[in-house]
Formats: structure tokens, C-alpha cells, sequence
């Protein structure tokens, strides 16, 4: 049971959240369309409220007490979910299960298991989002999402989908024949994605062949970079789940060995302060089925 007595008031939580970002009373009546009066008197009374000192002039900005800190943060969590709640209620998407996806991996490996988890769960309204960074899982009223790298996601939950392996592609009139040679990729043209600059240096030390950073043609994302490699623009480095129905047909060949373990796994992450939703756990646990066993 809450009790109001021992709980601050939403003008209060809001304003302490904003006075703790922003530094200053002004910055935050400014944000709010409040009086800096008006965000001084919600101040006093949260801790009146809380029997706590939660905030200290320093010079010219107010600064959080250490009792304070972690407070903020909780309280900063929850003012998010609410955000995240208020957004579902007003798109009616209240039943709906809401994924960010990375474009690649939800096109590719996502995409065709989907028509399985409707038929089991034809009830629950699915939406996909992309996103390509980490946001604010809450704040954004995401359910779960999909990411690429370590268990590393701040708040959140992690399931291992699946640790991704990499492989060097071309098309096939871009090589008569697969290079004798590891090294022997330094003397093509590459390509590269932009946010993995380090990915053709970690695949050479794989190969014995450390210490590499070799230039390359950039691209933003896998896709743009598959049809690059497609069209003989150079060999790229690839995931080996994105590139299999490309090499079955022959529009890619490998241009050296076999795939090798990336820097990363792709994850299904979820927030760790909040308690899931049905369709949230229908999806995870559906998902963890696909999974080999460990």
C-alpha cells in the first residue's frame, strides 16, 4: 500500500529530477513553464516530506546531497515509466509489444521466425521499431529490444540470441579464385561499417596477422555494404547469417577461410526495473525456445 504521507508529490519528483539534471532553480522553472518560486516551494516540501536534505547550494548551482543520489535515479526510472505508460495509453497501444530492432539482424534472422510466434500468440499486436544505438527502454515505452555487443545495456535484462561469426565476401568476378592468402586482403579494396572501424583488425589478428588497421570504403549500414560487395566494389566483412542465402546462390563468394567469431552477440534486452508485461514474456519465452540448449 502507498502512503501519501510518506510520498512526495509528482510537482515535487519533477522538479527535483530537473534540478538535479540541469544544475540551477531557474533552468528547471524554465523546462517545467514553472516560477523559480514555484520550483523552490515544490523542493522544500519533498523534503519536508522525505525528512531528507536533498539539495545544497554550491555557488552558483544546487548539487545533490549523497542520500540524494540514488534517489534521483529512482526517481528518474520511474517519472520514465510513466512517460513510457502515458505514450502506450495515448496510441492505444496498450496491448501491443513494441521491439527496436537492429535492421540487419531483425530483417534477417527475426523476420522469418515471426510468422511462428503469431501463430501461437495470433492475440498480441507486434510493432518493430529500428534503432541502431541504446536509448532509454522506458522513456521511449520499448518493451524490448535487440542489441548487438556484450551484456553491457545499462537497466536492463539480457538474453543471448546468438554470438555473431564473420566472414570476407565478394562477388564472384571480383576474385578468380579465393585468395592463396590471409594477407593478401590488405592488397584488395575493402569495405567497412562505420560504427565497427575495429572489425577487419580483429578478423586479420584472428588470422596471425595482428596489430592491422587497414583503410576501407565506409558504410552506415550492412545492407548498403552487402549490395557494395554484390556490385564488386570490394570485399566485405560480413555476418555469416546475413550473407548464407547471398552464397547459396553464388551473388557471394568468400574471398578467404571460414567465419570467425566476431567482437559480439546479438541480445534481447529488456528493463530491469520494471516488471514485464504478458506479452513481453510470451515473446521472451517463445524466443529463448528457438535457442540451442546451453
Amino acid at each position: 500500500m502507498y502512503s501519501r504521507r510518506n510520498f512526495p508529490s509528482l510537482s515535487g519528483l519533477l522538479a527535483l529530477e530537473a534540478v538535479a539534471r540541469l544544475g540551477t532553480a531557474s533552468a528547471a522553472a524554465a523546462e517545467l513553464n514553472l516560477t523559480a518560486g514555484a520550483i523552490s516551494r515544490a523542493l522544500q516540501e519533498a523534503e519536508a516530506t522525505l525528512g531528507q536534505t536533498l539539495l545544497v547550494r554550491d555557488r552558483q548551482r544546487l548539487r545533490l546531497t549523497p542520500a540524494a543520489r540514488d534517489y534521483v535515479l529512482q526517481v528518474r526510472r520511474a517519472l520514465d515509466g510513466l512517460t513510457g505508460a502515458a505514450h502506450r495509453l495515448r496510441s492505444g497501444a496498450g496491448d501491443v509489444l513494441t521491439l527496436a530492432i537492429l535492421p540487419a539482424f531483425g530483417m534477417h534472422w527475426l523476420a522469418p521466425r515471426l510468422p511462428a510466434f503469431r501463430a501461437i500468440h495470433p492475440e498480441i499486436p507486434l510493432n518493430l521499431a529500428t534503432r541502431l544505438r541504446p536509448f532509454d527502454l522506458a522513456a521511449e515505452g520499448v518493451d524490448a529490444a535487440i542489441h548487438y555487443g556484450r551484456a553491457d545495456w545499462p537497466n536492463a535484462e539480457h538474453l543471448l540470441l546468438m554470438q555473431e561469426e564473420v566472414l570476407p565476401v565478394c562477388a564472384p568476378a571480383f576474385l578468380r579464385a579465393p585468395l592463396a592468402r590471409a594477407e593478401d586482403i590488405l592488397t584488395r579494396p575493402l569495405l567497412m561499417i562505420e560504427s565497427r572501424t575495429g572489425d577487419w583488425g580483429r578478423w586479420l589478428a584472428a588470422q596471425g596477422l595482428p596489430g592491422q588497421r587497414p583503410q576501407a570504403m565506409m558504410f552506415d549500414q550492412f545492407a548498403t555494404m552487402q549490395q557494395g560487395a554484390i556490385h564488386g566494389l570490394g570485399i566485405a566483412l560480413l555476418p555469416s547469417f546475413l550473407v548464407a542465402e547471398d552464397l547459396a546462390v553464388g551473388r557471394l563468394v568468400p574471398a578467404w577461410g571460414k567465419p570467425v567469431p566476431s567482437n559480439g552477440a546479438y541480445w534481447l534486452v529488456w528493463p530491469k526495473d520494471v516488471a514485464p508485461r504478458p506479452q513481453l514474456l510470451a515473446f521472451r519465452d517463445w524466443i529463448a525456445g528457438l535457442l540451442p540448449a546451453a
